[in-house]
């Protein structure tokens, strides 16, 4: 079974990094890192390079809880998702059935979330699999 981890560098991502570490590691389970980012738009030589460039800052997102995964013991990999984030993690979670996806929280009321869609609240709408939201002070 495999743990989803959404990342992006972001604080709700660190801590929900240390979470999703602590629970592969209890569970014996894998981890994957999952960074989903869509360019505005769709079409064009300009839309390309624009999702070349998210999918590059997404490497360089990933490179170190890549390798403080690795360092914890379990076994770690990347999916870069051409993809809204929480679409992003829906869709590899259903591909490789998920046990949970965990996400980072960056404290916002609920109703802020749901007036401005934040990840973690479109997650809990869209995923039929847990999802274990991690906030920023854990």
């Amino acid at each position: 079974m495999t743990v989803l981890l959404g990342y992006d560098e972001s604080p709700g991502s660190e801590a929900a990094l240390a979470a999703a570490i602590e629970v592969a590691t209890k569970f014996g389970e894998d981890l994957v890192l999952v960074y989903g980012a869509a360019p505005p738009g769709g079409m064009g030589d300009e839309a390309r390079v624009h999702r070349e460039a998210l999918m590059e800052m997404g490497r360089t997102a990933t490179a170190h809880a890549l390798s403080r995964a690795q360092d914890a013991g379990i076994e770690v990999s990347v999916r870069l998702v051409d993809a809204k984030p929480a679409d992003a993690l829906v869709q590899v979670g259903d591909e490789l059935d998920a046990t949970v996806i965990v996400v980072g929280t960056a404290g916002d009321s609920p109703f802020r979330g749901a007036l401005l869609g934040s990840t973690p609240h479109k997650l809990l709408h869209l995923s039929d699999r847990p999802v274990l939201c991690v906030p920023v002070g854990r």
